[in-house]
């Protein structure tokens, strides 16, 4: 199929349920295909067959801290739509524990997303200048990369979107010059199944660290996402999306948070 740039396509990562899934939304609604990637199939097929308009929704399952998994993502955009015009480095995982008791199989296993998006990011970027008309990434990461919070101990998962922020930052630079857009999210709390199963008195204390007297949603991400992808004259931007927990907090941001259990997306 030839690419049609005309109408986007966007590859996005983690995107069966919670802030991907609100991404793939978003683009549909704007005219857009999208390729779904997620870690499960049958998660997969239920999110696209949610999503509906079948004839504009490609999903591929695979584990983006294998690096095969990149080139068949992308691979997927071109024989399904005829290139690709952005990705969203969505996946991750996330926990939280005091910085002391993590151990280094978890920290590998954080680190494995930022090796994942890294090679994901390449075979985009070789696409996107075969493609020769620019492309767009954004990524997302967190605002606990840019503003620690005592109440959210999160030093393992935090280190991981703190590499792909400063990715973000370098890469902007190095690839402007073909037109090739890379920002990132950082995302406030939105609750979504990254988090795990919260009890009443986890969502108690993290409500109390919103200025805005409310937790984050997948559309709030999702309309930062669209944003950003679009701004034909925004690159390097790190955009807080987070109900002004990055202009600081009140005292409620030392509250501890009980400790989640790992969850992925």
């Amino acid at each position: 199929m030839t690419h049609n740039p005309d109408t986007q396509t966007a590859l996005i990562t983690g995107a069966a349920t919670g802030i991907g899934y609100a991404v793939a939304q978003a683009f549909l609604n704007q005219g857009a295909n999208v390729v779904l990637n997620g870690r499960t199939e049958s998660k997969l097929q239920h999110a696209a067959k949610q999503l509906g308009h079948p004839d504009r929704v490609a999903t591929i399952a695979g584990d983006i801290t294998q690096a095969a998994t990149a080139d068949k993502l992308v691979n997927t955009a071109v024989q399904r739509f005829g290139g690709i015009d952005v990705l969203i480095n969505n996946a991750g995982i996330f926990s939280m524990k005091p910085f002391t008791d993590y151990t280094v199989d978890e920290v590998d296993s954080f680190l494995g997303y930022v090796r994942g998006t890294f090679v994901l990011s390449q075979s985009a970027v070789r696409r996107f200048r075969e493609q020769g008309n620019g492309g767009s990434i954004v990524n997302i990461s967190t605002i606990l990369a840019l503003n620690g919070v005592a109440g959210i101990t999160s030093s393992a998962p935090i280190v991981a979107k703190g590499g792909i922020t400063a990715m973000t930052k370098n890469l902007s630079a190095e690839l402007a010059e073909d037109n090739i857009r890379i920002n990132a999210v950082a995302p406030g709390i939105v609750p979504t199944p990254l988090y795990g199963d919260l009890t009443d008195e986890q969502l108690n204390a993290l409500h109390d660290l919103q200025p805005l007297g409310r937790y984050g949603t997948p559309k709030d991400i999702a309309d930062a996402v669209l944003y950003l992808a679009n701004a034909q004259w925004v690159t390097g931007v790190i955009l807080p999306v987070d109900g002004g927990v990055d202009a600081g907090g009140d005292g409620t941001t030392r509250r501890k948070t009980p400790e989640l259990e790992p969850a992925t997306a």
